[in-house]
């Protein structure tokens, strides 16, 4: 069995919806965030994706761990899991598209359908929890 990606995320919700990404040629949503590099902390992923895909600076005293999330990869073989640690945090500068992102949306709970497979199980447990609209 392959071993699962791992990831980590930003959880950014604002007025009931959620910061979301989309990179060129990718026909889906993710939320800002992605796979560790080697010896990388959660905190050190998160700081490092955050900055490559939107340009701004997470205030490291307000990152709080949200929960860790597993689910099919997306397009992957079957069985081929995305393991994601995701983090809410405050940050600074002003949130805009880097070269690599084509797009950013802020998703509610009805466009679940537009995003990973993990992403709909974050997107499950923030609505359950009265955050996502």
């Amino acid at each position: 069995m392959a071993s699962p990606i791992d990831k980590v995320a930003w959880i950014l919700v604002r007025s009931g919806k959620l910061l979301s990404s989309r990179n060129h040629g990718i026909d889906i949503f993710y939320m800002p965030g992605g796979r560790r590099e080697r010896g990388e902390s959660d905190l050190d992923t998160l700081l490092r994706e955050v900055k490559e895909e939107l340009t701004v600076d997470i205030a490291t005293d307000t990152v709080q761990h949200i929960g860790t999330f597993t689910a099919q990869a997306h397009a992957q073989p079957e069985g081929v899991l995305c393991v994601m640690a995701c983090y809410s945090a405050d940050y600074t500068g002003e949130l805009a598209a880097s070269s690599e992102i084509a797009e950013i949306a802020w998703l509610g709970y009805a466009d679940r359908d537009r995003v990973s497979g993990v992403d709909r199980e974050v997107m499950e447990h923030l609505h359950a929890h009265g955050l996502l609209g």
